[in-house]
């Protein structure tokens, strides 16, 4: 159903139920162009971030970050990261997955291709800085927990419909089908 035949009263309503639990609201008129700049902030930090890492004159190294970072203020993951920082296959994993990863997360964000995933793997890279820089002085929220959270709001509001491939994927044509409906399973990664 196109946003043209809703009423004026269903026109960005969003609904839903969890555990039996249901919420509702209606977002602002300009709350794409939030939601928007939100995606866009995202992917200049990461890709940024992720540029830097790989073209930096030293090569990144997860090693030491693993190993001594976590075990400060009580992180409750402390020997996760002791383990991780201990075994040299994942310090290799990490040394390629991370400036990678966050300059492939940046891409996508900014283009709005295959936004979903990646929202899901930038708010699990979130998580673990999040527990990786565990410092709870002022409380347990703290800029990690917000990126997560922007991650996760981006995902849910389909960010890359707008103004993003993800928008003209989602719609490719293929024997009278739309790509998602023809492949439902694209739904988790796009949008």
């Amino acid at each position: 159903m196109t946003t043209s035949t809703l009423s004026p009263e269903t026109r960005n309503t969003f609904e839903s139920t969890i555990g039996g639990y249901t919420v509702s609201g209606r977002a602002h008129s300009l709350s794409a162009w939030f939601v928007l700049s939100l995606r866009l902030m995202m992917g200049c930090a990461f890709a940024s971030s992720g540029f830097t890492k790989i073209t930096a004159a030293e090569p990144f190294s997860a090693g030491g970050y693993l190993t001594h970072v976590a075990a400060t203020n009580g992180n409750p993951l402390a020997d996760v990261f002791a383990w991780m920082g201990s075994t040299p296959w994942f310090v290799e994993f990490a040394n390629v997955a991370v400036p990678w990863g966050e300059l492939f997360i940046g891409l996508g964000l900014l283009v709005g291709a295959m936004v979903r995933l990646a929202a899901f793997f930038g708010a699990l890279m979130m998580l673990m800085f999040y527990f990786g820089n565990w410092d709870i002085a002022h409380g347990v929220i703290n800029g990690d927990f917000a990126y997560m959270l922007v991650f996760l709001a981006v995902a849910a509001f389909g960010a890359g419909r707008i103004l993003g491939v993800d928008a003209w994927i989602e719609n490719y044509d293929i024997g009278g089908q739309t790509l998602t409906e023809r492949f439902p399973a694209l739904r988790y990664v796009l949008g």
